[in-house]
């Protein structure tokens, strides 16, 4: 039997009037994502164009390979708020016959997306740093430390846009993470010009890029595992599984629980589906919309499913290969 979903209000809670015991029943509401950021992106990616153009002049004309490799991270982390941006745009667009999610899973593929291109960007970095040690040559130490400096600025001033929404979204945890980390490395930066002006030991030039590669690499190990974890369906990070299980086997009136599922449909909404195996038959609507209430509440799960099944209906689904 079709579920007839009724839409309450600006949060679009859906409420299951499926009365039969083995129809698919829908608890109420689901979790909004953050704000969409979008001055913070603007802001951020024109900072950081701006910076990317003065850092790569004055590290060809200073003959620094650690201003080229930080102006190079900068120009990923440019294309990194575009993708992000885009796709928090994408999310919001409403659901059609072929895309009955809308495009919420695109703010997935750009989280993967931007953590694989950082790697990829920070090979390139240090496969110049490498080759930099084989053939050393002067830098200007002082305009190292002028423009890393400026860097300082500009990419922390970019963070603190994105601070308040990064617990929320890993897209903006990323565009967070990226920003501070580049803070820290363009003060890095300034450390090693400070150094390289009074000793002249330009050797440190190539190892502060490495640094900067090791950062990076640091920064993006948990991105690059969250993504591909939720590009997979994955159960999303932060979540128990088993303490989602425990709560729905103690709801009054359910004897077992099978095909549950919990997947990210978005980088900011989590789905539920269960099969729930009441002897009673369901309780009717007011016990699924309590109990999609408490996983909103609970575990932050927004869109939820439920099914019960009669004992007798569930027989067959509980045989080995159908149990989850």
């Amino acid at each position: 039997m079709t579920p007839h979903d009724s839409h309450a209000g600006p949060d679009h809670d859906h409420a299951g009037h499926d009365h039969e015991p083995g129809g698919h029943q829908h608890g109420p509401g689901h979790v909004h994502a953050p704000a969409s950021f979008g001055r913070a992106f603007a802001i951020g990616i024109a900072l950081n164009v701006g910076f990317v153009i003065v850092e790569a002049t004055y590290g060809v004309l200073g003959n620094s390979v650690a201003l080229l490799a930080d102006a190079g991270h900068n120009l990923s982390d440019v294309l990194g708020l575009i993708v992000a941006w885009v796709a928090i745009i994408l999310s919001k667009r409403a659901p059609t016959s072929h895309y009955t999610y809308g495009m919420k899973g695109s703010s997935i593929l750009a989280a993967l997306f931007n953590a694989v291109f950082l790697l990829v960007a920070v090979g390139a970095i240090a496969w110049e740093a490498v080759q930099r040690f084989a053939e050393p040559a002067p830098v200007a130490g002082k305009t190292v430390m002028i423009v890393a400096a400026i860097g300082i600025l500009i990419n922390g001033a970019t963070a603190w846009l994105f601070a308040s929404g990064r617990k929320g979204d890993i897209n903006i945890k990323g565009a967070f993470l990226h920003m501070a980390a580049d803070a820290a490395v363009s003060a890095g930066v300034v450390v090693a010009g400070l150094v390289i002006l009074y000793t002249g030991w330009t050797w440190l030039d190539p190892v502060v890029s490495l640094c900067i590669v090791a950062v990076i690499v640091w920064s993006t190990g948990g991105l690059l595992r969250d993504s591909v974890r939720m590009s997979l369906a994955a159960v999303p990070p932060g979540l128990d599984p088993a303490a989602v299980r425990r709560h729905l086997e103690d709801l009054a009136g359910v004897a077992a629980i099978h095909d549950l599922h919990i997947w990210p449909m978005s980088t900011t909404e989590v789905a539920l589906t269960a099969h729930l195996v009441m002897p009673g038959g369901a309780p009717g609507d007011a016990f699924l919309m309590r109990a999609a209430r408490e996983m909103r509440e609970r575990f932050g799960i927004g869109h939820v499913t439920l099914q019960v099944e009669t004992s007798e209906a569930a027989a067959c689904a509980l045989a080995p290969e159908h149990v989850v």
